[in-house]
């Protein structure tokens, strides 16, 4: 194993060992504190740009599933085509592996897509700094290569085009219900929870007029990134409404920019959500989910349109966790109700939306 460096922007340094692809990179550090479910995160495109750090000190001991892909397009236990995130940054990296469903280990894995992983790192305390300052930029570098340094790309970038289909997709064709969904990085199982409840799935770029279309509903997915990016995608959610009250379900990135289409603004966090384990709580009740979530940036509920209201709340923080329109079938959660990893406390979002059709 070469040894490596992670530098932050304020000029911490972590020194460990490389177990991926040898290759120095940069992007946004964030920390994920769940207990299980790499294969999902790094396939979930919203870590696009980002160095993922792992809190949970042993990493990689129940190796990686095939990649196997369903009569339905869809990856079987992958959230996407391929790796996502720019590194994977871990405590203690197990060379074993032991899983009935395993196919390789995560270093071959990461060697194979060519993204750098990292051991030997206090996780803990890199945690502990990136709470304290707030997410920040940083670099890996090989100690052996000092003048290989990479630059970050990720402020002012736009995440979501980079990821997003570029071609119209059509899944379950034929099915009784259309739903158009907008894919800002999409993960496979929000397609999958759609198909499974007898929606045809009509999947389109995040730019792409679709005000002309004929579909029941209108699903907008999470992505990377700044919302603010996205202004194409507001635009044309805002034409949607005016000319429709056809049913609107957004998840993460998609509850973001349905907020914006609804006149609210956005605000960065200070380090993020991302974990299995975050409560939220049904505005107007004592109904209380642990959720999965993936994200950097949240609502400002207080500049919600009179016409809209906030639908969950976090009991962390009191941040946005979804809003919905007070008198038409428009909503949406910050979480992700379709988990993948993580727990399915709240995959009642998807029936609720498709009883609206």
């Amino acid at each position: 194993m070469k040894q490596v460096t992670l530098v932050l922007q304020d000029g911490t340094t972590f020194h460990g060992k490389s177990f991926g692809y040898d290759k120095p990179v940069a992007g946004e550090v964030v920390f994920n504190t769940a207990m299980m479910g790499y294969p999902e995160s790094l396939t979930d495109p919203s870590y696009a740009g980002q160095l993922m750090v792992l809190t949970y000190p042993l990493v990689g001991n129940y190796g990686v599933p095939p990649f196997s892909i369903e009569d339905n397009g869809l990856p079987t236990f992958m959230e996407s085509d391929k790796i996502y995130a720019s590194a994977i940054i871990v405590a203690d990296y197990s060379t074993e592996y032991s899983h009935w469903n395993a196919k390789e280990s995560l270093a071959e894995w990461l060697k194979r897509e060519q993204v750098p992983g990292i051991t030997d790192i206090d996780t803990r305390e890199l945690t502990k700094v990136l709470r304290e300052h707030g997410v920040m930029m940083g670099k890996i570098l090989f100690d052996d290569e000092p003048d290989n340094v990479p630059e970050a790309d990720y402020e002012g970038v736009n995440f979501v085009d980079r990821v997003s289909t570029k071609k119209i997709q059509t899944y379950n064709e034929g099915a009784p219900k259309k739903v158009v969904l907008v894919d800002c990085g999409v993960k496979a199982n929000i397609i999958r929870c759609l198909i499974n409840r007898g929606c045809e799935v009509i999947r389109v770029p995040w730019n792409y007029d679709y005000t002309d279309m004929v579909f029941d509903g209108l699903f907008l997915a999470n992505g990377p990134g700044d919302p603010d990016m996205c202004e194409d995608a507001v635009n044309i959610i805002r034409k949607q409404m005016s000319i429709s009250d056809k049913p609107i379900c957004g998840i993460c990135m998609g509850n973001q920019l349905l907020a914006k289409a609804a006149g609210a603004k956005i605000y960065k966090l200070k380090y993020g959500h991302r974990s299995h384990n975050q409560p939220v709580r049904m505005v107007g009740t004592e109904k209380c989910f642990v959720t999965s979530q993936n994200h950097g940036y949240a609502v400002d509920a207080t500049t919600l349109g009179e016409e809209w209201e906030e639908l969950f709340v976090n009991m962390n923080d009191g941040s946005n966790e979804g809003i919905r329109h007070k008198s038409k079938p428009w909503f949406s959660s910050q979480f992700h109700p379709e988990a993948c990893s993580g727990p399915v406390d709240t995959e009642f979002m998807f029936d609720k939306f498709v009883a609206t059709l």
